[in-house]
Formats: C-alpha cells, structure tokens, sequence
C-alpha cells in the first residue's frame, strides 16, 4: 500500500536533514529517502560561520560543539611562500558568527540524520529512488528498498539528491559553468604539522599556477588535503588518483615541510565535472535544495552552507504552501531568486579565484580601506551585506581589474619555491578509520 506524506525528500545530505528536521518540528509528516547507509566517507568539510545560528535552529548545535573543531578562519597562501593572508571570522564586518566547524563529514552528516530521525522525520537509507511522476496534487516516487519496489505519495517533492540531482538529470535541466571544469583528489592523513593555538585550526589553501591545495584540521591529529586541478591537466598526467596526489603534494614545499610524520589513513578520492547549475530550482510540486540545484567549486567551503541554507528556506517556503496553497507560486519564485542570487556572489568570487590578478590581489589588499574585513564577510557567509560591506567588494573587483592591465600589487609567480630543508618522505600507510563519533 502506498503511503502518504506531506513532503517527500531524496536525499539524506545536510540540506536534506535541514529540511526535514524544519518540516518535522512543524508537524509535517516528512519522509527521507537516502542512497547510502551512513556513515559514510563524504568531502566538504569545512563549514562556514554562516550556518551557525541554522545548527542553532535545528538544535544540534550543542551535539556539534562536542564532536568538532571549532575554527576560527583561514589562510590563503602561494605556492612560492612569500606571500599569504590570514583572516580570524572575528575581524570580519558583520560576519554571521565568529567561528565555525571543522567536520569529519560521515560523522557530521550521520548526526544531522540521526537528529532528523529524532524529529520525527521517517528516513529510509540504502533507498534508490528510481522514479518521480507529478501531478496537480503532488508527486509519487518510486524507490527500492530493502530488495522490494515501493512508491510514496508527497504533496510535495524536495530533491536534495546532491550532485546527482535527480531532477535536474530528469528534467533535462543541469548546465555545467563554461570555464569550471575542475577535477580534484584528497584524502586524509594523520600527523600533519600545523600551528599551535587559534592558527593550527584555520584552513589553509594554497594557490599555485594551475592548481590549488586545500589542507583542513579535522581532529588534533588528522588533517584533509586535496588538490584542484583542470580536469584536461589531470588526464594529460596519465596518473592514478592516488599517484597524482602524492606527487603533486611532494612537488610542494610549503606543504612537505609539514608531512615529515604524515601518514595517510584513507583511499585517495577523486571528483570531477562537479560545477554546474540547473536552468530552474522549483517547479509546481517541488523544489531543488543545495547541489541538486547547483553546485561552483569547493575552493571557499560554500557547499554545504548553501545547502543547509537552501534546505531551510525550503522547508519553510513548503511549510506555508501546505497551509495557504494560493502562495505557493509566489513562495517558490522568492527562493528560486534567493538561490540564484547567492549562487552568483560566489560565483563571482570563484572565477576571479583562477585568474591571475585576483589572487595578486587577494594575498596583497589595502589593509587601510578595510578590504580584508569585507572579503572575509561573504566568506563567512554574510548573504546581505550592508553598503559598508559591498563598497569595500566594488573597490576590491576595480583593484583587481586595474591589477589585470597595469600591475599596482607584486606580480606573481605561482610556481613552487625552492625546499627550505631536506624531507624525510612521508609513509602511505592506509589504516582503518573509525567513522562513528
């Protein structure tokens, strides 16, 4: 027998979880559907400030404080290592938050599952959804569970389906960014180097010529590192995943100086084509949430605060539709501009990252006007920034054109600088992790 709820949602991520978590605390009957068993390993691990007073509302705020790493910023840094820029949450204009997490995501994601489960939301993991028919009342989807075809009736339909983005694939709606065809690898490791106190949780990223490296404290000993490339770089190097990585973080001193007693404890991943946006985020019985409406690039850790943003708004926008149907159009247009307008500020950012003048830039801002607080006010996530904000982000985006055609910062040159000492090669030891909190 077909069951019936309130809302349908595919997909068990964070924006997902967010969505259900709100439905659920509003009396919603909410069913989740989720590929995967959980935990399992998942990338986007550093969170933005911006999401913190969503934990506050979803209530697991407090359940998060007891398992993470609190930080406090970020370092953006060149491969050369003569220039870098430090920036603490707590010296930003009007930023969300002075601090944020650091997350081991199948732990953090099991949480927020757990917590929706808690809520009162059904969830169904190792559910594949293989099908959705629409009609004026609603959506059906059909899924396999537990080795049996089923089908659930929802008035309405959330896809939080990630990358994948079930809809988008269906609908024939998903458009890649022209100029963000990216690929990376990363894995994790245990012994890192890092600095003591505040600094030795920021997040450092590091800027190269063709590429960049991320490098993020998940505990007092385990560290994220990953590296960012073209996805033609990557095929043109003919190397395996697990190849790539460890000679492109052995070509780079400011990353070998901190890997003398590095031991890598994870399979090396890989993701590519991940940068993409659909044409439409809603239709008359569902709604796109985070990745499965849209997804940049992971160089400013913006994606699962904009899924936990977007899965809230949905959730809220639903909300009312169940309760005043005749708003439903008006509600679903306002988030769809709301995402689209978040998306394009980062957007912005993202494809001045990978040009050489932003980054000139970027290392080297007019401390005196106050551009560093300002850049690090929407990387923190502050969605409406004042005007004592946005005039800083004009002049900044001038700067950087004046800096394209006549130089007013140091040029650059993004290749690796020569090793500062000599390196004990690090030992690639995969050991078993232990995913539960």
């Amino acid at each position: 027998m077909e069951k019936t709820y309130d809302v349908v949602i595919l997909g068990g991520g964070p924006g997902g979880c967010a969505a259900a978590i709100i439905l659920a605390k509003r009396g919603r009957r909410v069913l989740v559907l989720e590929r995967e068993r959980f935990p399992r390993f998942k990338i986007g691990e550093s969170l933005l400030p911006g999401s913190m007073e969503c934990f506050e509302r979803l209530g697991v705020r407090e359940k998060l404080e007891q398992r993470f790493i609190i930080k406090h910023g970020a370092e953006i840094a060149t491969v050369c290592g003569n220039h870098s820029l430090k920036f603490y949450f707590k010296e930003g204009l009007d930023v969300p938050s002075p601090t944020a997490f650091h997350v081991i995501r199948s732990e953090f994601d099991k949480i927020l599952l757990d917590h929706a489960r808690e809520c009162g939301a059904e969830v169904y993991e190792e559910a594949t959804v293989t099908d959705v028919q629409f009609d004026g009342e609603g959506g059906t989807v059909e899924f396999t569970w537990n080795g049996e075809k089923a089908t659930a009736r929802g008035s309405y339909i959330l896809d939080a389906t990630g990358r994948n983005s079930f809809l988008g694939t269906k609908f024939g709606l998903k458009e890649p960014y022209p100029g963000l065809n990216k690929f990376s690898v990363f894995a994790h490791y245990e012994n890192v180097d890092r600095a003591e106190g505040i600094e030795g949780t920021l997040i450092r990223v590091i800027r190269g010529r063709d590429r960049w490296f991320w490098m993020i404290p998940l505990t007092p000993t385990r560290m994220s590192i990953g590296v960012v490339m073209d996805t033609s770089t990557f095929k043109k190097a003919r190397k395996s995943p697990e190849e790539f990585l460890e000679e492109a973080i052995a070509e780079q001193p400011v990353i070998m100086e901190r890997m003398s007693r590095a031991t890598r404890v994870t399979q090396v991943y890989a993701a590519g084509d991940y940068s993409y946006r659909n044409t439409r985020m809603s239709g008359e019985r569902w709604l796109m949430i985070g990745d499965a409406a849209g997804f940049i690039d992971p160089v400013f850790s913006t994606g699962v605060f904009m899924s936990l943003l977007s899965g809230e708004r949905a959730a809220e926008a639903v909300n009312i539709a169940l309760t005043t149907p005749q708003r439903r159009t008006q509600l679903f247009q306002a988030y769809e501009k709301n995402c689209q307008q978040v998306m394009n500020l980062y957007l912005k950012f993202v494809k001045g990252w990978y040009t050489q003048e932003f980054i000139e830039v970027f290392v080297n801002p007019e401390r005196r006007l106050g551009l560093p607080k300002a850049i690090n006010s929407i990387l923190a996530g502050n969605m409406k920034p004042r005007w004592r904000v946005r005039w800083r982000l004009m002049l900044f985006y001038l700067v950087v054109w004046i800096q394209k055609r006549w130089p007013i910062c140091p040029r650059l040159d993004l290749t690796p600088g020569p090793p500062k000492r000599s390196y004990t090669p690090a030992k690639f030891e995969p050991v078993a992790v232990s995913t539960e909190p």
